[in-house]
């Protein structure tokens, strides 16, 4: 089992920034890629980075690209959103969720592991 703790969320205006943390606890060898979804309300849960534990290896969103930024602290077993320039269309609840294999990275569905999210709600 792998226990998934998001943090960071919280109302910021348009154009500022939130860095959101997950941190990673239980069988951490299980998560070779973490992914951040977010949901906003009537929506679909949506992809939005993702990161190859191992290498660093990083996946967007073509929405969020050139404004956040997905990293991890190996020795913290963290992995961090740093989101900027937000805008309020980025308004969800964000989790973060782990998996071993690529395959399906931009699904969530193939994502086993997840934790309870954390809001963000960005005003204009």
């Amino acid at each position: 089992q792998v226990q998934l703790v998001e943090s960071g969320g919280g109302l910021v205006q348009a154009g500022g920034s939130l860095r959101l943390s997950c941190a990673a606890s239980g069988r951490t060898s299980s998560n070779n890629f973490v992914g951040w979804f977010r949901q906003a309300p009537g929506k679909e849960r949506e992809f939005v980075a993702a990161i190859m534990w191992s290498v660093g290896r990083t996946y967007y969103v073509d929405s969020v690209k050139g404004r956040f930024t997905i990293s991890r602290d190996n020795l913290k077993n963290t992995v961090y959103l740093q989101m900027n320039s937000l805008k309020p269309e980025d308004t969800a609840v964000y989790y973060c969720a782990a998996k071993m294999n690529f395959g399906g990275l931009y699904n969530s569905d193939a994502y086993p592991y997840w934790g309870q999210g954390t809001q963000v709600t960005v005003s204009s």
